[in-house]
């Protein structure tokens, strides 16, 4: 029999855990044999998680921290997950009634799968165009199952083998530590399965300004464990020695202008395409101008302890 864990850590969004159990919890048809609750929020949380601990069946622990990053929170709450399979969600995600027996299904099917995961939904997708946008460029993934580089840790599970082999997320790391940790996992020789039968409902920003913060902080992240793994997949060079790295540095620059045309065609109505692009720009922007800030902090720093 394989036993089922389920990570959530949350900070200070009551409501959206209450909605994220409830999902798990209640309405999934296979329940989770365990659901570890890290919060580093207040006591409001605590009283969420506390309605479920008696729930029959189900082995429901909260475990109470101080808040630091989700890689922190992550790693206090792995080392009480003890299922065969250990998922992750978060508590702005709903999972889909049948979450936990496609994670199994899959797993099954795929042993050289480290991590499985799949698709994010934008809750407002039908009424809002700014989340459908989010779908589209923030959870961007393949239409069909097919392994991948990396999954979003909103709608992911390992196999115990793989997390014990690959250790901790990496504190260090205020963005990107799911990239990362994917990475290392396929180092290890593991791959990483996608399926667009696994679903989530996410809670996406609301405003396009939260929208561009968020594009800001990935680019951060994106450069810092491009830093770390010089080898990994990029789409800038890690410098301009040859021809190909000079094309590489002027396409960073133009794939901000010219992608987003391609991206806008596949919104309808079609009168909503000038909104899109400018959404889409502007977040290329503000991704780009992360990575930049981020080179110069670093580099910046080199020369200091020069």
């Amino acid at each position: 029999m394989t036993i089922f864990s389920v990570l959530i850590c949350t900070y200070n969004r009551p409501e959206m855990l209450s909605m994220a159990l409830e999902a798990l919890i209640e309405r999934t048809y296979e329940k989770p044999d365990q659901v570890i609750v890290v919060n580093g929020g207040d006591e409001r949380s605590d009283c969420i998680v506390q309605k479920y601990v008696v729930w029959p069946g189900i082995q429901v622990q909260l475990v109470k921290t101080v808040n630091k990053n989700l890689a922190v929170s992550r790693n206090i709450g792995l080392a009480y997950c003890t299922g065969d399979i250990v998922a992750m969600t978060d508590d702005d995600a709903d999972v889909f009634p049948d979450w936990v027996t496609q994670m199994k299904r899959l797993h099954d099917e795929h042993p050289e799968a480290g991590g499985v995961g799949g698709m994010v939904i934008g809750a407002e997708s039908d009424n809002s165009l700014l989340s459908r946008i989010a779908d589209k460029i923030v959870f961007s993934s393949p239409s069909k199952a097919t392994y991948v580089r990396t999954i979003a840790g909103v709608n992911v599970s390992y196999k115990r083998t793989a997390l014990l082999l690959v250790g901790q997320q990496d504190e260090t790391l205020v963005r990107g530590e799911d990239v990362d940790f994917n990475w290392r996992m396929k180092l290890t020789g593991y791959e990483i399965f996608y399926s667009p039968e696994i679903k989530v409902i996410h809670h996406h920003r609301p405003t396009v300004r939260g929208l561009i913060h968020q594009f800001y902080m990935y680019g951060q992240a994106y450069y810092v464990v491009r830093w770390k793994w010089p080898e990994m997949y990029s789409v800038y060079p890690h410098g301009i020695a040859t021809i190909k790295d000079a094309l590489k540095t002027v396409n960073f620059v133009l794939r901000i202008f010219y992608q987003p045309i391609f991206q806008m065609f596949r919104f309808r109505p079609w009168y909503v395409w000038p909104v899109v692009y400018c959404i889409l720009v502007l977040s290329g922007c503000a991704w780009s101008y992360g990575v930049v800030r981020q080179w110069l902090i670093f580099t910046f720093r080199r020369f200091a302890k020069e």
